[in-house]
């Protein structure tokens, strides 16, 4: 049994304000743990252990009562951490935790630290999106931090709210709340918190997307367009085709490929995504997309990232650039959809079912709710398969 009490201790001094003092007993061993808190004397309710507000003119009291509020919360969290490991602790070991979880209690701290140490992985993406969430819940915030065991149910739901206030999208609302879940449960294990699953209420599940493949005729208008007067379209054209050609290559993928990944008529390359490694068989019509740019000077395959620094930078730029000049492609090849390079992928899986190829060999495209089984499906099977399949789709263009 462990209790917490709440003393007050006078100063030696008089017309001194006294400090505030915890109390912790564990197994009849008594441990002190004194506050940063000073209040006068009338200032303390003996009988409630507590401050008397209204009978000061600090404007400081108020906050000393919620901050005594929330240490004496993060203590009995403390005890209740210590408690589920359901082995012996002592005193002391409720002051030293005490101590360590004061110094990281700020959630927008501990994420933040959380960031530093993606970066320090070289994590690019997900300090990116962890980033671009803080950001988002702090603006729910107004800017002011919270306590990480006062992230609660209520709270998350009224974190939604505000977003469905913003317009903003399902998916988008759903990825916040995952990451968030992310950092809180990262708190949990480093216990900071105990698990009070704040995010069984909100949104976290993945909703059925719009259409985002276009049919194979639509393909063909692209691929026909004349830009040969509008450099930035006919660049962005060609990499919304290289992507096709490459049975959906996202972007990133193809920034970052190397000219030493493709050999012996083979394109070989890492998902950045999943790690997954993929192999495909390099067709014409990618080569004819390369010789455009003969004057690459860098040691990757397309002339996405020109030069040594920035890479990360210069990846983004072009990506919006692209997708930029997508949007005056579709209209210039009447596709009436929001024509972006996520689109390529949708498209081939789409047209690769529509061509009777095996679901097994396109794992239906993008149809699975998770991408962990159609990873599964494709490394199943023989390469060859897959690069036959995507031989049958060229052809038709």
């Amino acid at each position: 049994m462990t209790t917490i009490k709440v003393k007050f201790r006078p100063s030696t001094v008089v017309g001194r304000p006294g400090s505030i003092v915890y109390l912790i007993t564990c197994h009849r061993v008594v441990r002190q743990i004194t506050s940063e808190y000073k209040v006068f004397p009338e200032e303390w309710d003996e009988e409630r252990s507590t401050v008397l507000l209204g009978h000061t003119e600090r404007t400081d009291i108020r906050a000393i009562s919620r901050k005594l509020r929330d240490d004496i919360a993060r203590l009995k969290v403390v005890i209740e951490g210590l408690n589920s490991r359901q082995t012996r602790f002592t005193a002391d070991d409720v002051v030293e935790k005490f101590h360590e979880v004061t110094a990281d209690s700020s959630f927008f701290r501990f994420m933040q630290k959380v960031i530093e140490r993606l970066k320090r992985l070289g994590k690019e993406r997900s300090v990116e999106t962890y980033t671009t969430t803080l950001n988002s819940f702090m603006r729910f915030r107004k800017g002011f931090d919270i306590e990480i065991n006062e992230i609660n149910s209520d709270l998350m739901m009224e974190y939604e709210a505000y977003l469905k206030m913003q317009n903003v999208s399902m998916n988008t609302i759903s990825f916040y709340n995952r990451i968030l879940r992310a950092v809180y449960n990262r708190a949990v294990e480093k216990e900071l918190t105990v698990q009070r699953n704040p995010f069984k209420h909100v949104y976290t599940g993945v909703s059925k997307t719009v259409k985002r493949a276009i049919p194979l005729n639509a393909i063909k208008r692209i691929k026909e367009l004349d830009l040969s007067l509008k450099p930035s379209m006919d660049f962005a054209r060609d990499m919304f085709m290289f992507s096709f050609y490459t049975r959906g290559m996202s972007f990133i993928d193809m920034a970052y490929m190397k000219k030493t990944d493709l050999q012996y008529g083979i394109l070989s390359y890492c998902r950045r995504k999943t790690g997954q490694r993929l192999y495909i068989k390099w067709e014409k019509c990618m080569q004819d997309i390369l010789d455009k740019y003969p004057e690459n000077d860098t040691n990757y395959l397309l002339p996405i990232i020109t030069r040594a620094d920035n890479e990360r930078r210069q990846y983004q730029n072009a990506l919006r650039l692209v997708n930029n000049k997508l949007k005056e492609i579709a209209r210039l090849a009447d596709v009436r959809l929001n024509l972006t390079m996520y689109v390529t992928r949708h498209s081939w899986a789409s047209i690769a079912k529509s061509q009777n190829i095996p679901l097994a060999v396109i794992s239906e495209g993008m149809g699975h709710d998770s991408e962990v089984t159609t990873q599964i499906y494709l490394t199943s099977l023989d390469s060859s398969t897959i690069d036959k399949a995507n031989g049958l789709i060229l052809k038709k263009l």
